[in-house]
This record gives structure tokens, sequence and C-alpha cells, in this order.
């Protein structure tokens, strides 16, 4: 069971600090109101948004620790990414709330 509906984590690796997630199709213009759903489900907020023609950036704070969540339109894929060591255990950890599918 997945703690956000129509979410699942596709892929993590610690040691890239990457957690590659699975969800609704999603294109330039509706990225953000998918992205917002999974970081309000998972209880991400962002700290900045710098959209650019091909991809999403989106600095986002969880529990103190700073990722990078990342949206390509082009191929679907939606990412997070840890920006320091502790990132690690908690991309460990938000893969265990999102399941697998």
């Amino acid at each position: 069971m997945t703690a956000i509906p129509h979410y699942w984590c596709r892929r993590l690796d610690t040691a890239a600090k990457l957690l590659e997630i699975g969800g609704p199709e999603f294109d330039y213009d509706n990225f953000a109101t998918v992205a917002d759903a999974l970081l309000q489900g998972l209880g991400i907020t962002v700290v900045d948004k710098e959209p650019n023609a091909d991809l999403h950036v989106w600095l986002v704070d969880f529990e103190g620790c700073r990722l990078l969540l990342k949206g390509e339109h082009y191929s679907g894929q939606m990412w997070l990414e840890g920006l320091d060591s502790e990132a690690q255990e908690t991309l460990l950890f938000l893969a265990g709330l999102l399941g697998e599918r």
C-alpha cells in the first residue's frame, strides 16, 4: 500500500542519492499540479522553483533535509535527488512511504 494514491517508488539508488518516482503522466503545463500532490502527500515543503524549457527543478525540504525534485516532461520522469550525506536515510524513508508498484 502506498502513502499517496497514484505515486510509487520506481527505483532507489542510495549511493547516488536518487529516488525515481512513478506517478501520473505530466507535461510542462501540469507538472506543478502533479508535483504539488506528491509533495503534499509526503509532507515536503517547496523552498524554490526553477522551471526550465525541458526540466523543472524545485528545491524542497523534508524535516530539515534539502532535496531537489526534478521533472523532465519529455520522458515523463520525476525524481528526488539528495544534496548532502543525510539524504540517503531520508530518501530511504520516503521510498518506504511511497512503496513499490
